[in-house]
């Protein structure tokens, strides 16, 4: 009870802060505004908690200290009303712990969805295919949009790889817990002798990266004009019309002399030298998804799964969540809600719990 009146003392002087900020800020200045107010905005739920839980327990300390009172009526009232404030501070503290969890600046964003098949050849690649299915299924119910944006499939109809842009309200919310190894235990097609074979695939969910910030300072660019060498009318070779740059930082130059003005000249180099920049951004983007992926799923290894899809028993179990289900075939179709939810609350437990312990 301490360390969550600590907790909510320190939401209230951080909102106290954020409020004479806001009243104090030049005007003109609408990023820090905004930054500032969205942060204010998100202490409001567990400020509005807080100042709940301080009235229960300031009721129930009225009630405790009225059980002394010489009126028998009075002190029958107090204990009614000690028993009920007493059964609703649990739920007011689970609220507050949740609240305390700390936010996943994430939640709100889309996802890139990858899906590959890991150990397991030909029947891997066919589960992997099976969950790209089971995810689009679950978006389509959702409202969401899916645009495949690469499929690598098998002769067998599996799918190598799956990669997919998910778009939509609070996707990597639903989403962010599926990264890992699933494992699928079933009797393949082409099994003559009716055993089980036991493969995985492996699932990354990344948040889509915010639009690439290209802002290019001047400092950073060395511009040479020069007299074009090239055919193009009477003037173009005749003047400093052509133009390079050379961006600094990078190395890139882009040249310029198809105009006669220097200044289309340099406007069109200028977007030729932004479009480059952008694709060497994308290309480091992508290194780092591939790093982060290789953090989230592993090697692949059957030892290393989050959850198990047992066909033969129609049952589903992730092992995060210690949450068994027997109705495989419904999750398959996309029917994951029960299964997501069961996942999010024990990870979001957890989440609290080191929270708690480390007071962050």
């Amino acid at each position: 009870m301490a360390d969550l009146i600590d907790r909510i003392d320190e939401a209230e002087t951080r909102g106290r802060e954020l409020e004479e900020r806001l009243s104090t800020l030049p005007g003109g200045d609408a990023a820090a505004y905004a930054r500032l107010a969205k942060e204010l905005g998100g202490l409001r739920p567990l400020r509005e908690a807080g100042a709940r839980y301080r009235e229960a327990l300031r009721q129930l300390e009225d009630a405790r200290g009225m059980l002394e009172d010489a009126d028998p009526e009075v002190r029958e009232l107090a204990r009614a009303e000690q028993r009920e404030l007493e059964t609703g501070l649990p739920e007011l503290e689970s609220e507050l712990k949740q609240l305390l969890v700390p936010k996943d600046p994430n939640d709100d964003k889309n996802v890139i969805l990858e899906i590959r098949g890991g150990t397991g050849g030909d029947e891997a690649a066919l589960f992997a295919g099976d969950l790209f299915r089971m995810y689009s299924r679950y978006a389509e119910g959702q409202g969401w949009k899916v645009e495949p944006l690469a499929l690598s499939e098998t002769d067998g109809g599996g799918l190598k790889e799956a990669i997919a842009s998910i778009s939509g309200d609070r996707v990597y919310s639903r989403l962010k817990w599926e990264s890992g190894v699933h494992r699928v235990q079933r009797v393949p097609a082409t099994e003559s002798q009716g055993r089980i074979h036991t493969s995985t695939a492996t699932v990354a969910v990344l948040p889509e990266a915010d639009e690439v910030d290209l802002a290019i300072e001047a400092k950073d660019l060395r511009i040479d004009v020069f007299r074009s060498s090239g055919p193009g009318g009477q003037s173009v070779n005749t003047t400093d019309s052509a133009v390079r740059i050379t961006h600094v930082p990078s190395g890139v130059v882009v040249t310029c002399q198809d105009e006669k003005s220097q200044h289309k000249n340099k406007a069109r180099a200028m977007k030729i030298l932004r479009s480059r920049l952008l694709e060497a951004e994308q290309e480091r983007a992508a290194a780092e998804r591939a790093s982060e992926r290789r953090a989230q799923v592993g090697s692949g290894d059957r030892s290393e799964r989050i959850r198990t899809y047992n066909f033969p028993q129609s049952r589903v179990t992730d092992h995060r969540a210690g949450l068994t289900l027997h109705k495989l075939e419904a999750v398959m179709e996309g029917e994951l809600d029960e299964l997501f939810d069961g996942v999010a609350g024990a990870m979001s437990a957890r989440q609290e719990a080191e929270a708690m312990e480390t007071g962050t």
